[in-house]
């Protein structure tokens, strides 16, 4: 049987009936749900309306299913993002050095899970939309900046892929010892290849709009994407550093007697 602790540096951290740290189950499930049904019907939505009203920036309909949906999730995007860099500064741990061994460790399960949403967003962006938006591209002649897949690609879930990247790396440099004070580059490396691609996203569009009309994967005009997949390869840093200080904290926090 397990119990919930709330704390402002960990609101999720639970704890076992002798004291030990728990994985946030509940937690863990819940988001990953939510994210499942949001991404889901966005994707439906995507499928239901991309070849009917999504052809022809310049028709109405265009404007009213699509750029309307494109200004809404900017706006609240920006505000989610906003309001949990805030929340996870204005609540950090600022006598993180003292912190101990079970309570760190508590923390960690918070980080891995907030890398379990990061790594899941990252497969639905890449996967489900991206064949999404090659399907598109396949099929139809490209017309403007602004196109149903990629208002949901690079306008919906790149940017949501990024703010949940921020979060873990705000948490884990707000609340553990061994982040805090310094910036671990694996981390940092992983983070920065969605925030990277963004200025490519740019180029990408106006090229294609004005004088880059074929849509072949291999285009030099998609080089820059590769920023995205290179930056994965700094995650296997950030696991060892990850893993090898949870190994180190079951051990402390075995021998240690509850409070």
């Amino acid at each position: 049987m397990r119990e919930m602790t709330l704390t402002p540096t960990n609101p999720v951290a639970q704890t076992t009936q002798n004291g030990n740290p728990g994985i946030p189950w509940a937690f863990i499930g819940g988001v990953m749900l939510a994210v499942f049904i949001v991404f889901g019907s966005y994707r439906y939505y995507q499928h239901m309306t991309s070849f009917t009203v999504g052809l022809d920036y310049f028709e109405p309909e265009f404007q009213t299913y699509w750029m309307n949906l494109l200004y809404t999730q900017l706006v609240v995007l920006g505000i989610i993002g906003a309001a949990l860099f805030t929340w996870l500064w204005r609540t950090r741990d600022k006598n993180v050095m003292q912190v101990s061994p079970k309570e760190e460790l508590r923390r960690y399960y918070t980080l891995t899970a907030l890398l379990f949403f990061f790594a899941f967003i990252a497969y639905l962006t890449a996967s489900v939309y991206t064949e999404a938006d090659a399907a598109w591209h396949q099929v139809t002649v490209r017309d403007t900046d602004f196109t149903p897949t990629h208002i949901a690609l690079f306008y919906f879930g790149i940017p949501v892929f990024i703010i949940a990247g921020v979060v873990a790396f705000m948490w884990a440099h707000t609340r553990l010892p061994q982040f805090h004070g310094r910036i671990s580059l694996p981390f940092a490396l992983t983070v920065a290849g969605p925030i990277l691609i963004m200025p490519n996203l740019g180029l990408n569009e106006w090229g294609h709009t004005f004088f880059y009309a074929e849509e072949l994967f291999a285009a030099p005009i998609h080089w820059g994407f590769v920023l995205l997949g290179w930056a994965t390869f700094a995650s296997s840093g950030l696991l060892i550093q990850v893993l090898g200080r949870i190994a180190k904290l079951t051990e402390l926090a075995t021998k240690q007697p509850a409070a």
